[in-house]
């Protein structure tokens, strides 16, 4: 008998125990991100003549007010805009309106040999936003904050 009542109490020592705990809340806070392929650098070949959308994605609860983001190139001594490429958009500004998710940044390539000895790459540097959320990936590293192309 004292058996079974030791066992009782334990029980609901423990229930109640368990009761208490807090809920873990998950990660919820939001974040910009730009990558190819979950890749921050991509390769292109020198004689491509297209325009490419490389996607700046958005990371969070559903918003419900358009969001702006601010975005920079950083061109390498190797390129030269207008004859390696072309920016598309004049405006370095995405706004993500309610609901959205993932916007493009269009880059024209043009053909065009490079000299290998330089630096052929172009960065799109995501730089900041209307809201103050993270840019990047969250954590320390700031990963996928930009996305590097490599012309090659």
């Amino acid at each position: 008998m004292k058996f079974i009542k030791s066992w009782c109490l334990l029980f609901v020592v423990l229930l109640t125990a368990a009761c208490n705990k807090d809920a873990s809340t998950p990660y919820d806070n939001p974040f910009f991100y730009i990558n190819v392929s979950n890749n921050s650098t991509v390769r292109v070949a020198s004689d491509r003549n297209e325009t490419v959308e490389y996607k700046v994605f958005f990371s969070g609860k559903r918003q419900f007010e358009t969001i702006t983001l601010d975005y920079e190139f950083v061109v390498g001594a190797g390129l030269k805009e207008g004859v390696d490429f072309e920016f598309v958009s004049p405006k370095r500004q995405l706004e993500f309106l309610p609901g959205i998710v993932e916007m493009p940044i269009a880059i024209r390539w043009i053909s065009h040999p490079i000299d290998a000895a330089k630096d052929n790459t172009l960065a799109i540097k995501l730089v900041r936003n209307s809201k103050n959320y993270t840019i990047g990936l969250p954590g320390p590293d700031g990963l996928q904050t930009k996305l590097t192309i490599v012309k090659f």
